[in-house]
């Protein structure tokens, strides 16, 4: 997530005057002001041949690194679901028309919802603020990390209880996950997103900051090629 292609940011994330732009699957729309629980956010792209998955090629076609971005989205998709750790949110950056988020809806009472901001830790830092309006603990990851499952999102939840901030490292340098109860624009602001210097800066600014972390077990984002037997493995072991 936190490692994926963006603009190298400089400033401070600006403030969202505007309403967030949503758009909802045919579903009972979820209670809105729970200051007992816990959101989850997915950050997702819009599936586009040649514009997801880049890595991958060209060990794999357009086409496929498109699939496989699908297949992760879903799988993403279903483990924040059947975690029982909160309401779901799917902040999608792109069209939300696509058919792959018609099936995500599909697999339970999820909330659909457009990204906002010039690039990606202006996104995360608004989807986070708007979240925590709403509710006492907001936990956001991408959707390329299939090692997020039901017992990784439970210790971000427990780690959450006792810090004002969560993440959880990927070991190529960027984080697949960060949770707050509080947060600040600055924690996003001169990070250089893409890189492998995002979680290492990002602690930085949290020491600047004063702010007390935990930190979970490293993940594996599925970005390049090397990294695809291993979610083979997951996939056909989970039967999907």
């Amino acid at each position: 997530m936190a490692a994926d292609a963006g603009r190298t940011g400089s400033s401070v994330p600006r403030p969202d005057r505007t309403r967030p732009d949503r758009t909802r699957p045919d579903r009972t729309r979820p209670d809105r002001t729970r200051p007992d629980r816990t959101l989850l956010i997915q950050f997702a792209r819009s599936p586009q041949p040649g514009r997801v998955k880049t890595r991958m090629m060209p060990h794999l076609s357009a086409q496929q690194a498109c699939d496989l971005h699908c297949e992760l989205l879903l799988w993403t998709a279903r483990q924040l679901l059947d975690s029982g750790q909160g309401d779901v949110q799917l902040a999608v950056a792109g069209s939300p028309l696509h058919a792959i988020f018609r099936r995500c809806a599909q697999l339970g009472a999820l909330e659909l919802t457009r990204q906002s901001g010039r690039d990606l830790g202006e996104r995360m830092y608004r989807a986070l603020r708007r979240g925590l309006e709403n509710y006492a603990a907001v936990v956001l990851v991408g959707s390329d990390c299939p090692g997020i499952d039901a017992r990784y999102l439970r210790e971000a939840a427990d780690a959450l209880r006792t810090r004002p901030v969560v993440l959880g490292p990927a070991v190529d340098g960027g984080y697949v996950l960060i949770g707050a109860r509080q947060i600040c624009p600055e924690l996003f602001a001169g990070v250089a997103w893409g890189s492998e210097r995002v979680y290492a800066q990002t602690v930085q600014r949290m020491r600047r900051l004063g702010l007390a972390w935990a930190e979970l077990a490293p993940q594996v984002d599925v970005d390049r090629p090397a990294d695809l037997p291993a979610w083979y493995a997951l996939r056909d072991g989970a039967g999907r």
